[in-house]
């Protein structure tokens, strides 16, 4: 993996923590920016580049501090998992006792069901350069996001 490898890595996950989607979300969830970079860079980066990366060049991917130790990458990349995995199995245990089917959370649902069709209007789009109606979109997502946060 070269510099330019690396560079482009970084700018990707700039350009994600720039939205304003990810920016809601992140501060609403249960991870941390640097968890959420770290599992980045262990899943996303090596299907990004299309090429496998060893685990001591994924350290070096950081962008603050890409001078960390290797326990401390495979630290935060284990809080991050478990937090995911906590954050999920709520998920199944409140839709498995019946309190996904209330009206309080069908809200929730909806937005879930517009961020999937943000991505998917991103991914149609993309190639047309039509961001308009994705702004549009992310606008009205993000308008509902901070009025059920």
């Amino acid at each position: 993996m070269d510099q330019n490898d690396v560079s482009y890595i970084q700018n990707r996950f700039n350009e994600l923590l720039s939205d304003d989607i990810v920016k809601t979300l992140l501060k609403e969830s249960h991870i941390t920016k640097i968890q959420l970079e770290t599992i980045y860079i262990d899943i996303l980066a090596p299907n990004i580049l299309h090429k496998h990366i060893k685990f001591v060049e994924k350290v070096n991917l950081r962008i603050k501090d890409s001078k960390i130790s290797r326990g401390a990458f495979i630290r935060t990349l284990k809080q991050s998992k478990r937090n995911i995995i906590k954050s999920i199995n709520t998920i199944l245990l409140l839709g498995y006792i019946g309190i996904f089917d209330t009206p309080k959370l069908q809200s929730y649902i909806e937005i879930s069901n517009k961020l999937h069709s943000l991505l998917e209007m991103y991914n149609n789009f993309q190639e047309d350069y039509n961001t308009d109606l994705v702004t549009t979109l992310k606008q009205e997502l993000l308008h509902d996001l901070k009025q059920r946060l």
